[in-house]
């Protein structure tokens, strides 16, 4: 059997100590702030998880770049070269081209490469959702499953990645095209926090409205007890916009419903704080369906 590399994007959201331990090959995407790039590394080592935030409240207005073709091929090229093949897991194609410049990528070193395979799975996930799923794939490869194994496992386990979050700032979703401005105007006037989930073709999709933030975060807990799978067994992770405080009070409400042991936290990284802004709180779990 072949041995291979599980890569992925740094839209993952693991901590770095994590995505280390399972071996992940990561790809960082970029983002432009006050005239200058940065890579969105997973441990901040370019720009600081505060640093960033404290940038955005004080209304800095990050622009976001995917990988492109060329540089899935220079990190891709040198684990082919070492005769290893790759299983690529990528954010959703509903949010960003990342998932194409992979598949262009990873055909153009199967021509290049004929005794390897370059495999990519669209994750239809984002932030720790595709953390998790990234996660769950990994835990496959450790029982020694085949790089097919582990797709065809990817493919069937996608579905069942639940991502639901809230953000605090109706603004930021009002510049992506999530809420109209007068929505943005009256939510915010009225306190009123959107609940969104990422749907079975990864997209943004508004569920709910909420009347204030602490009904906002026990509303995700309330979406995970309507389905999550074994709570017990599966990992939770959450990811925050520089709000740890309210991270933990969310994580002490699924340990008090759950009982859930495992509860990974962590920062939302700044491509995709960049579309949320500071305060957005997201919650994902396996379960029946999305």
């Amino acid at each position: 059997m072949s041995d291979y590399v599980i890569m992925t994007d740094s839209c993952c959201d693991l901590p770095a100590d994590l995505a280390e331990e399972l071996g992940l090959a990561v790809l960082p995407l970029r983002l432009e702030l006050e005239g200058r790039e940065y890579r969105n590394l997973l441990d901040g080592s370019e720009i600081g998880f505060q640093e960033f935030y404290g940038k955005v409240r004080g209304g800095a207005m990050p622009v976001t770049s995917a990988v492109n073709v060329g540089e899935f091929d220079a990190a891709m090229r040198p684990i082919l070269e070492a005769g290893k093949d790759i299983l690529c897991l990528c954010f959703s194609s509903a949010l960003s081209t990342t998932y194409q410049s992979a598949v262009i990528a990873a055909k153009e070193l199967e021509e290049a490469f004929p005794e390897r395979k370059v495999r990519v799975a669209d994750s239809l996930c984002a932030s720790m959702g595709q953390g998790l799923f990234v996660w769950l794939c990994a835990q496959e490869k450790k029982k020694g499953k085949t790089l097919e194994e582990v797709l065809d496992f990817a493919e069937g386990a996608k579905g069942n990645v639940c991502h639901w979050f809230t953000v605090d700032d109706l603004n930021h979703l009002k510049r992506g095209g999530r809420v109209s401005a007068a929505a943005a105007l009256f939510g915010t006037m009225l306190s009123v926090k959107p609940v969104l989930h990422v749907d079975d073709q990864g997209r943004l999709i508004p569920m709910e409205k909420c009347r204030g933030r602490k009904a906002s975060l026990l509303a995700l807990a309330d979406h995970m007890e309507k389905t999550a799978v074994d709570p017990e067994r599966y990992p939770v992770f959450i990811s925050h916009g520089d709000c740890p405080e309210e991270a933990e009070f969310l994580a002490e409400e699924i340990r008090r419903r759950f009982g859930t042991k495992d509860i990974r936290i962590s920062y939302v990284g700044p491509v995709i704080g960049s579309h949320t802004g500071a305060g957005v709180m997201a919650l994902f779990f396996v379960g029946r369906s999305r």
